[in-house]
Protein backbone atom coordinates (compact mmCIF):
# COMPACT_ATOMS: atom_id res chain seq x y z
CA UNK A 1 0.00 0.00 0.00
CA UNK A 2 1.46 3.38 -1.04
CA UNK A 3 2.14 6.26 1.32
CA UNK A 4 -0.88 8.25 0.24
CA UNK A 5 -3.34 5.38 -0.11
CA UNK A 6 -6.23 4.46 2.12
CA UNK A 7 -7.04 0.95 3.19
CA UNK A 8 -9.29 0.65 0.14
CA UNK A 9 -6.35 1.73 -2.06
CA UNK A 10 -8.22 4.86 -3.15
CA UNK A 11 -6.23 7.93 -4.16
CA UNK A 12 -7.00 10.60 -1.61
CA UNK A 13 -7.87 14.04 -2.98
CA UNK A 14 -6.44 17.09 -1.20
CA UNK A 15 -7.28 20.76 -1.75
CA UNK A 16 -4.32 23.03 -1.03
CA UNK A 17 -5.19 26.70 -0.46
CA UNK A 18 -1.81 28.47 -0.20
CA UNK A 19 -0.94 31.88 -1.65
CA UNK A 20 2.85 31.55 -1.57
CA UNK A 21 4.00 30.19 -4.94
CA UNK A 22 7.18 28.51 -3.69
CA UNK A 23 5.39 26.78 -0.79
CA UNK A 24 2.45 25.78 -2.99
CA UNK A 25 4.64 24.25 -5.68
CA UNK A 26 6.71 22.40 -3.06
CA UNK A 27 3.62 20.98 -1.34
CA UNK A 28 1.84 20.03 -4.56
CA UNK A 29 4.93 18.18 -5.80
CA UNK A 30 5.67 16.50 -2.47
CA UNK A 31 2.11 15.42 -1.79
CA UNK A 32 1.74 14.22 -5.38
CA UNK A 33 4.90 12.13 -5.06
CA UNK A 34 3.45 10.72 -1.81
CA UNK A 35 0.44 9.36 -3.69
CA UNK A 36 -2.13 12.11 -3.22
CA UNK A 37 -4.11 13.93 -5.90
CA UNK A 38 -3.71 17.66 -5.19
CA UNK A 39 -5.66 20.68 -6.42
CA UNK A 40 -3.92 23.95 -5.56
CA UNK A 41 -5.18 27.50 -5.59
CA UNK A 42 -3.59 30.72 -4.34
CA UNK A 43 -6.77 32.72 -3.71
CA UNK A 44 -9.21 32.41 -0.84
CA UNK A 45 -12.38 32.86 -2.92
CA UNK A 46 -11.23 30.27 -5.47
CA UNK A 47 -10.37 27.86 -2.68
CA UNK A 48 -13.77 28.25 -1.06
CA UNK A 49 -15.47 27.71 -4.43
CA UNK A 50 -13.45 24.55 -5.10
CA UNK A 51 -14.12 23.24 -1.59
CA UNK A 52 -17.87 23.72 -1.95
CA UNK A 53 -18.15 22.41 -5.51
CA UNK A 54 -15.93 19.31 -5.22
CA UNK A 55 -15.41 16.44 -2.82
CA UNK A 56 -12.07 16.47 -1.03
CA UNK A 57 -10.69 14.08 1.56
CA UNK A 58 -8.71 16.90 3.21
CA UNK A 59 -8.11 20.64 2.87
CA UNK A 60 -4.72 22.14 3.72
CA UNK A 61 -5.47 25.79 4.41
CA UNK A 62 -3.35 28.90 4.97
CA UNK A 63 -4.81 31.73 7.06
CA UNK A 64 -3.40 34.78 5.29
CA UNK A 65 -4.87 34.66 1.78
CA UNK A 66 -5.89 37.30 -0.74
CA UNK A 67 -9.61 38.03 -0.76
CA UNK A 68 -11.16 35.67 1.74
CA UNK A 69 -8.86 34.56 4.56
CA UNK A 70 -8.59 31.08 6.04
CA UNK A 71 -10.68 31.99 9.09
CA UNK A 72 -13.61 32.96 6.85
CA UNK A 73 -13.18 29.86 4.68
CA UNK A 74 -13.36 27.42 7.58
CA UNK A 75 -16.41 29.19 9.04
CA UNK A 76 -18.29 28.71 5.77
CA UNK A 77 -17.07 25.13 5.39
CA UNK A 78 -18.07 24.11 8.90
CA UNK A 79 -21.57 25.45 8.33
CA UNK A 80 -21.95 23.25 5.23
CA UNK A 81 -19.70 20.17 5.41
CA UNK A 82 -17.41 18.01 7.52
CA UNK A 83 -14.30 17.84 5.34
CA UNK A 84 -11.14 17.60 7.49
CA UNK A 85 -9.08 20.81 7.55
CA UNK A 86 -5.43 21.24 8.48
CA UNK A 87 -4.24 24.83 8.92
CA UNK A 88 -0.70 25.36 7.61
CA UNK A 89 0.23 28.94 8.38
CA UNK A 90 2.85 31.38 9.62
CA UNK A 91 0.34 32.59 12.25
CA UNK A 92 2.20 31.14 15.23
CA UNK A 93 0.67 32.90 18.23
CA UNK A 94 -1.21 30.79 20.76
CA UNK A 95 -4.42 32.76 20.20
CA UNK A 96 -4.19 32.00 16.45
CA UNK A 97 -3.82 28.26 17.08
CA UNK A 98 -6.70 28.34 19.55
CA UNK A 99 -8.89 30.26 17.09
CA UNK A 100 -8.15 27.82 14.27
CA UNK A 101 -8.99 24.79 16.37
CA UNK A 102 -12.10 26.40 17.87
CA UNK A 103 -13.34 27.24 14.37
CA UNK A 104 -13.21 23.53 13.61
CA UNK A 105 -9.77 22.72 12.20
CA UNK A 106 -8.64 19.14 12.72
CA UNK A 107 -5.01 20.21 13.10
CA UNK A 108 -2.81 23.32 13.03
CA UNK A 109 0.81 23.33 11.87
CA UNK A 110 3.02 26.42 11.94
CA UNK A 111 5.45 27.45 9.17
CA UNK A 112 8.30 26.80 8.79
CA UNK A 113 7.46 23.11 8.98
CA UNK A 114 8.93 19.69 8.34
CA UNK A 115 7.38 18.03 5.28
CA UNK A 116 7.67 14.67 7.04
CA UNK A 117 5.69 15.99 10.00
CA UNK A 118 3.05 17.47 7.68
CA UNK A 119 2.76 14.15 5.83
CA UNK A 120 2.34 12.24 9.10
CA UNK A 121 -0.33 14.65 10.31
CA UNK A 122 -2.18 14.30 6.99
CA UNK A 123 -2.03 10.50 7.18
CA UNK A 124 -3.35 10.59 10.75
CA UNK A 125 -6.29 12.82 9.83
CA UNK A 126 -7.14 10.72 6.78
CA UNK A 127 -6.86 7.49 8.74
CA UNK A 128 -9.47 8.80 11.20
CA UNK A 129 -11.84 9.70 8.40
CA UNK A 130 -14.74 12.04 8.92
CA UNK A 131 -16.25 10.20 11.84
CA UNK A 132 -17.04 13.07 14.20
CA UNK A 133 -19.78 13.82 16.58
CA UNK A 134 -22.37 16.24 15.29
CA UNK A 135 -21.61 19.85 16.12
CA UNK A 136 -25.13 21.14 15.34
CA UNK A 137 -28.39 19.87 16.76
CA UNK A 138 -31.91 20.95 15.87
CA UNK A 139 -34.99 20.52 18.04
CA UNK A 140 -38.20 22.19 16.95
CA UNK A 141 -37.19 25.83 16.34
CA UNK A 142 -33.94 25.66 18.36
CA UNK A 143 -30.45 25.18 16.97
CA UNK A 144 -27.55 24.22 19.25
CA UNK A 145 -24.07 25.00 17.86
CA UNK A 146 -21.53 23.12 19.99
CA UNK A 147 -18.47 24.59 18.28
CA UNK A 148 -19.49 28.18 18.89
CA UNK A 149 -21.39 27.41 22.11
CA UNK A 150 -24.56 29.14 20.90
CA UNK A 151 -28.26 28.40 20.96
CA UNK A 152 -30.47 30.21 18.46
CA UNK A 153 -34.19 30.19 17.82
CA UNK A 154 -35.26 29.92 14.19
CA UNK A 155 -37.72 32.59 13.04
Amino acid sequence: MGAGKSVADKTMHILLIEDDTKTGEYLKKGLGESGYKVDWTQHGADGLHLALENRYDLIVLDVMLPGIDGWQIIEVLRARQDVPVLFLTARDQLQDRIRGLELGADDYLVKPFSFTELLLRIRTILRRGVVREADHFHLADLELDLLRRRVTRQQ
